[in-house]
This record gives structure tokens, sequence and C-alpha cells, in this order.
């Protein structure tokens, strides 16, 4: 996690709703979620604890909002990754004042989708592998 935020965002400005988390975390560190719950809202401050511990997101959906707002989410249907086709679409966010939001699938792909296209541009140009969702998924 700390390699795919470190270096193009400030994660001070936003607050982390996490959800349908399945991690690892190889360093039995214990992490400030609780996991009993369908979601976390996470500080910058906690949030920052977690990405850099040796944490594998297997499953899940992070969700950025910034500080000066409350999430607004869906509390009938908590952010969520399997079986959910809107993973795949660009302009389908689950917290729906997410300004980004990583969606972890099966630990095969990473998905990035952004609302703010200057975070987008930075996002890009720290990893030069991405590849636009339109374009994968044809």
């Amino acid at each position: 996690m700390n390699n795919l935020l470190n270096s193009w965002i400030d994660i001070s400005e936003f607050n982390w709703v996490m959800s349908d988390l399945d991690v690892i975390n190889f360093s039995k560190e214990k992490l400030p979620i609780d996991f009993r719950e369908n979601y976390s809202i996470v500080s910058p401050e906690n949030f920052k604890r977690i990405i850099e511990t040796d944490i594998q997101i297997i499953w899940g959906v992070i969700s950025a909002v910034r500080k000066s707002e409350i999430p607004k989410l869906d509390k009938k249907y908590f952010p969520h990754v399997e079986g959910n086709n809107q993973v795949w679409e660009n302009d389908k966010f689950q917290v729906e004042n997410a300004v980004f939001e990583i969606t972890a699938w099966d630990s095969s792909y990473t998905i990035v989708k952004f609302k703010d296209s200057e975070l987008s541009k930075k996002f890009k140009a720290a990893f030069d592998e991405v590849i636009e969702l339109e374009k994968f998924k044809s």
C-alpha cells in the first residue's frame, strides 16, 4: 500500500473509508480497523499507520473523502468488490463524495478511479504502467 500512495498524494488531506477488506498483515501489527464492521472511516493518521505496515489487501474498497466532508455511502449496500460490476465502470463510485477510489480485486488487479483530473495526472505520472480502465476492459 505504501508504494501505491507514498509519492503522488498527501494522504493527510483525506479521511479514508475502508470496506469489504480481506487482508494479510505480515507484520502482525494490530491495525486500526474494526474488521467486525462493514466499513471503517479511518483518519489520515491511522491510514498512515496502516499503509506503513506490511499489509496486503486481497479484496477491498478504499475511498478517499476530503476531511471537510462526511462520507456519503449507502448504509444498506456498503462498498464491496465481489459481485459488483460497478467496480469496472469509470464513473461509478461507491462512496458518493469520494475524490478517488482504490479497489483491490483478488490480489490480481488494483483499480484506481478519480473524480479529480489533477490527482489522476499525478497518479499516471508516478506509475507509467497504468492502463486506462476502458482500454483494459476492451
